[in-house]
């Protein structure tokens, strides 16, 4: 982060759609952590969609989550949370992770 204000991250971005069921799951499981989401339903905003297809080689995969400037794609709690704690650390509170 170079410390600019629009740099800040402020909550990861969680891009997923109806009826995908590992979105259900990462949503279930992210719900018991105390990080900041802001969804993005990619059938239902253009501009999301177009972020997933950048960060999944051209596929509209889900869910896919970004902190920062950095996406996981189809990613595991864990995963999360370690992007969570390189990228954007403070977002964390102490019982998850």
């Amino acid at each position: 982060m170079n410390g600019a204000d629009d740099t800040m991250v402020d909550a990861i971005d969680l891009y997923w759609r109806p009826g995908c069921g590992f979105c259900t799951a990462l949503i279930a499981k992210l719900g018991r952590t105390s990080l900041p989401v802001r969804m993005h339903d990619i059938w239902e905003d253009p501009e999301a969609a177009a972020v997933v297809r950048a960060a999944a080689r051209g596929n509209e995969t889900v869910p896919t989550v970004g902190v920062g400037d950095e996406y996981l794609v189809n990613p595991s709690l864990n995963a999360v949370l370690e992007l969570v704690g390189r990228v954007a650390p403070d977002l964390l509170d102490a019982d998850d992770g």
